[in-house]
């Protein structure tokens, strides 16, 4: 009978670890998707904010030759 409990502890204990490596699997899972999507949103920040200043400066450039070429009379 001892052997029998023996063994039922030790498939209790295994089980237990078992889920416990399937739940600390599934949090290292979670963390690599929530850092996935942060740095994705970093990255479209990025994008974004060098469009936007990209935009501005060529507005900027098209607004400075347009105001020279009415000061030298070409428009």
């Amino acid at each position: 009978m001892a052997s029998k409990g023996l063994q039922d502890l030790k498939q209790q204990v295994q089980g237990t670890a078992q889920e416990a490596v399937t739940a600390a699997g599934a949090t290292a899972q979670q963390v690599v998707d929530q850092t996935t999507e942060a740095g994705q949103k970093a990255m479209d920040q990025v994008a974004k904010s060098t469009q936007e200043t990209i935009d501005k400066t060529a507005n900027q450039a098209s607004e400075t030759f347009s105001g020279l070429g009415k000061k030298l009379g070409f428009m």
